[in-house]
């Protein structure tokens, strides 16, 4: 009767291989800020609020009236395509509207 033997060295055995995934770190966030000016009107910036962060009037308003009290708000928190894309938006309608309204972003 001729075959294979197992050998003693191991070869031929089955070996299970584990795979460790790497860990991924969550990408930072960035939190938009509107900042508060003279100039703008507040129901632009209560619409701004509306139509580029979804949020609704009565949320918009106190948003609105936390930047005209201290100066600054927090509008969103994003990941930095998305933070990047919000302050375009919200800069280029105020340009549009002849505005001067300041958005800005920064790490959370």
């Amino acid at each position: 009767m001729t075959g294979t033997r197992p050998s003693r060295d191991g070869e031929g055995e089955a070996s299970v291989v584990v795979q460790t995934k790497p860990k991924t770190k969550r990408p930072p966030l960035y939190k938009v800020l509107l900042l508060n000016d003279d100039y703008t009107p507040m129901e632009f910036v209560v619409h701004v609020l509306e139509r580029f962060f979804g949020m609704s009037h009565a949320q918009a308003f106190e948003i609105m009236l936390t930047v005209h009290k201290k100066g600054v708000a927090v509008v969103g928190v994003f990941s930095h395509e998305i933070a990047e894309t919000k302050v375009g938006q919200v800069m280029d309608f105020a340009r549009r509207h002849q505005h001067p309204l300041q958005c800005t972003m920064e790490k959370e």
